[in-house]
């Protein structure tokens, strides 16, 4: 074979090598927003996620003097000890019907995976038999990168995003959302209650825009710009409260 061949065939095959090399941890990246937002639902109701009965017996770390201890249902929820700021007893759930006086997930921001899998599985979480190695690995690898400081984003006081824009909120509701909930944003109807007074939890809100919501076709947002979070929140204000 010509020499000059080899060598444009060689040129040819190491620039490809080192385009698959570059793309690699792009690729990567994306893939940890989808498992990070499957982690997301699994903290918020993991028994859904993974289609099995939630667990019968109450979790033996809830504490028993508080609101949910004989509903097991909801105290298997990582949410409902930890919050959905993640902050737990330092954050929205400091008081109220959810306080548990149970310290958040947010000092394991930034841990290794696989400290926060041995949490998980130890005594006090009880995890070990319920959960799946890509559920244990997706939870954790929320819990390490996929939180979030709602207080960056949202007053507390005033259960308002900060900055958001209602008016572009609704361009981005109508195209992304409204098919499911409506302009209105009433449906689906075992919501309960409409979006509007969903925002009465702000917290809950953004942390379902930005991983879904369990068991339902609820699309994750958490790999687009937070402004558009916030946009779409400032919008939800807006919105009738009754259905």
């Amino acid at each position: 074979m010509n020499t000059n061949v080899i060598k444009i065939i060689t040129a040819i095959l190491t620039a490809g090598l080192m385009a698959v090399s570059l793309a690699t941890p792009v690729q990567a990246e994306e893939e940890q927003e989808s498992a990070m937002a499957r982690g997301g639902k699994l903290y918020d109701k993991w028994y859904k996620v993974i289609d099995v009965d939630p667990p019968k017996q109450s979790h033996p770390a809830y504490p028993a003097n508080k609101k949910y201890a004989a509903k097991p249902k909801a105290n298997w929820r990582c949410k409902e000890c930890h919050g959905w700021d993640y902050k737990g007893v330092n954050g929205a759930y400091a008081s109220g019907k959810h306080s548990t006086g149970i310290i958040g997930i947010d000092g394991m921001f930034g841990a290794d995976p696989a400290k926060i899998i041995a949490v998980l599985k130890d005594s006090t979480h009880g995890y070990a038999d319920k959960l799946g190695h890509d559920d244990f690995h997706d939870l954790a690898l929320f819990v390490s990168k996929g939180q979030v400081d709602m207080s960056k984003y949202i007053d507390y006081s005033s259960k308002s995003p900060k900055g958001g824009d209602a008016h572009q909120g609704a361009a981005y509701y109508n195209t992304i959302c409204a098919g499911c909930h409506t302009k209105d944003g009433n449906k689906p109807k075992d919501m309960d209650k409409t979006l509007a007074k969903q925002m009465g939890n702000p917290q809950e809100v953004m942390h379902k825009i930005l991983n879904g919501q369990p068991d339902e076709k609820m699309p994750a947002l958490r790999a687009l710009d937070r402004q558009i979070i916030l946009d779409i929140m400032a919008h939800l204000k807006t919105m009738p409260m009754e259905m």
